[in-house]
């Protein structure tokens, strides 16, 4: 038995899905503490359990051990404390997938500092919001030139961040050099008093409109990811697990720390400059993971490989979340492979709400059926359950109370560090979007949160996803979701990828726009355009076929391979597409 999951779920196996919903507890200690009841109880343990398998592109594979794990986040927690990083301060990590990563988070964690992770694409405008609004204390930072500098051009324009620090070999000047910070700390640390309730870890989440939004979770975000890392990914004691994305978004929490070192998997880890598919492939064949989740891009892009010359035998599991993925990948998918690719569903704010459990035979297209702890449900516009076969807003009911409110109780409203928040009624859940109380009271009050993500539930209680509240397409008093359209021209042979938006029209409010990069082999025309919209309106209702074509070498995303819509939106509306 794993010992140290047996910690918090009482019971581990189950013998259904029903089974699962119904009967899954987790017990969530009151000074429940990831780095020290996870990561350094397995070091105790298991000294030499491997913690991470990673590989770059240089090709290398080296692995860290849960006692190297615990070692060097001593030694890391007493440099942050020698810089004078205290309980509540903020630090944020663009780290990219160096060690560093996992152990700075577990040193973070260690001396109850909050940890933002960001990614290394952030502008010097992005980093001066961001390192404002949160009050961040210290920035560490891989040595990668146009970041360092969009951080001097930053800490040149405001007082924030207090100091800045560089993992990797070239420091520049009025930088710390961080390993070396490291290196010279003590490796002797007492255990710090905490509570599951601090809070623990932000993460900024852009929307439509407006400024970022900060979602702040509290320390029982790991324990929320148990169900994520064990009935969705299938990590095993002693397998490993690798989820491809970079370490500045939530996926990495879904996928490369939390849920699967409390399971007792290693992290794989491939710390790439630039995806290729092949590149994909190749890490994949080093680091040999039991199993593998990805974006559905990530997907999109292999299918197009040539695999015959891959064994894939050794992953016994794959999944998918980030965005919907198309019946015509998954198809394609398990044809080449064998291998089913089981869908999620969550957010930056949530663990997994809903997925392909691995009791359920999976329906191409459909994210499975609901978690359990979260009470998740289809509420119409006026908190009504919505009846099967009817969109409604995707909400957990019985959320609790949300940080604000937690806040009047207290009496801590004003003050300037992060009020601590009072206990969630299922971890994973955040407490609410941090100095933003009319965004956190507008999806989440009277004991319900509301996502903002559309969906559907079939008769067999299954979930379809239909689209973000604000990508839904509302053309002649039809409401389109984007995913299906695309799921439809994906079917086309000379569709790589695709992202189907709404377009201004005078006539009908709006019309469906599809922006397209073509197959090898495919060349843009009107004939192909108008084959398109044809089978479009042969594959679905023909109201939802896009009126507007437009073919792009690339499509905008994150550096975890999500498409950004809204970067489309803002282009046509820039360029006054009609």
């Amino acid at each position: 038995m794993n010992e140290i999951l047996s910690r918090f779920c009482p019971r581990i196996d189950f013998d259904s899905y029903e089974d699962f919903f119904e009967n899954y507890k987790c017990n969530a200690p009151e000074d429940f503490n990831f780095a020290y009841d996870v990561a350094d109880a397995w070091a105790e343990l298991q000294p030499e359990k491997k913690a991470l398998i990673r590989t770059d592109d240089t090709n290398s594979v080296k692995s860290h051990s849960f006692a190297e794990i615990k070692r060097m986040s001593d030694k890391a927690a007493n440099a942050l404390l020698a810089l004078g990083v205290t309980k509540g301060d903020v630090v944020m990590l663009i780290l990219k997938q160096r060690p560093e990563v996992w152990i700075l988070m577990c040193a973070l964690s260690k001396i109850g500092a909050v940890c933002i992770p960001g990614t290394y694409q952030l502008t010097a405008k992005d980093l001066e919001y961001r390192c404002k609004i949160a009050d961040v204390k210290l920035l560490i930072a891989v040595d990668d030139r146009e970041l360092l500098d969009n951080i001097a051009a930053t800490l040149s324009n405001c007082n924030k961040p207090e100091k800045a620090a560089v993992v990797g070999d070239k420091i520049p000047e009025g930088f710390i050099d961080m390993r070396a910070e490291i290196e010279r700390a003590s490796e002797s640390f007492t255990r710090i008093p905490s509570s599951i309730n601090d809070p623990m870890l932000i993460y900024f989440s852009s929307g439509t409109t407006g400024m970022p939004k900060m979602v702040l979770h509290n320390h029982s975000l790991p324990l929320g990811h148990i169900v994520t890392a064990k009935y969705w990914h299938c990590a095993e004691d002693n397998s490993i697990h690798l989820t491809h994305t970079d370490s500045g978004w939530a996926k990495f929490a879904w996928g490369k720390i939390y849920g699967q070192w409390i399971c007792g998997a290693a992290i794989g880890a491939y710390d790439t400059e630039k995806f290729t598919p092949k590149g994909m492939l190749d890490a994949i064949m080093r680091i040999k993971p039991d199993s593998f989740c990805a974006p559905a891009t990530v997907f999109r892009y292999l299918i197009k490989e040539d695999l015959s010359g891959y064994d894939f035998s050794f992953i016994r599991h794959t999944s998918v979340a980030g965005e919907p993925l198309s019946p015509e990948v998954y198809n394609k998918f398990r044809e080449l492979t064998g291998l089913e690719i089981r869908e999620g569903f969550g957010q930056s704010e949530t663990s997994v709400m809903a997925a392909a459990f691995k009791w359920l035979p999976v329906k191409p297209g459909s994210m499975g059926k609901p978690a359990p702890l979260f009470d998740l449900k289809l509420l119409d516009e006026n908190g009504e359950i919505c009846d099967e076969g009817i969109t409604g807003n995707m909400s957990i009911r019985r959320a609790g109370k949300n940080m604000y409110e937690t806040e009047l109780e207290s009496g801590s409203e004003g003050q300037s560090r992060i009020p601590l928040t009072g206990p969630s009624d299922f971890p994973g859940l955040f407490r609410g979007y941090w100095k933003d109380r009319e965004v956190t009271e507008k999806s989440w009050n009277n004991g319900i949160y509301k996502t903002g993500d559309m969906a559907w539930m079939d008769d067999d209680g299954y979930l379809w996803f239909v689209g973000r509240n604000d990508d839904v397409i509302k053309c002649s008093g039809y409401r389109i979701g984007p995913f299906e359209v695309e799921s439809a021209l994906m079917e086309h042979p000379s569709v790589l990828e695709c992202a189907v938006t709404a377009a201004s029209d005078s006539m009908r409010g709006q019309i469906v726009k599809a922006t397209i990069v073509l197959a090898r082999g495919f060349t843009a025309s009107d004939e192909l355009i108008r084959e398109l919209q044809d089978h479009v309106k042969k594959s679905t209702a023909p109201y939802k076929y896009p009126r507007i074509i437009e073919f792009v070498p690339e499509l905008p995303k994150t550096i975890s391979g999500k498409i950004q819509r809204n970067l489309i939106r803002k282009k046509d509306q820039g360029t006054g597409n009609k």
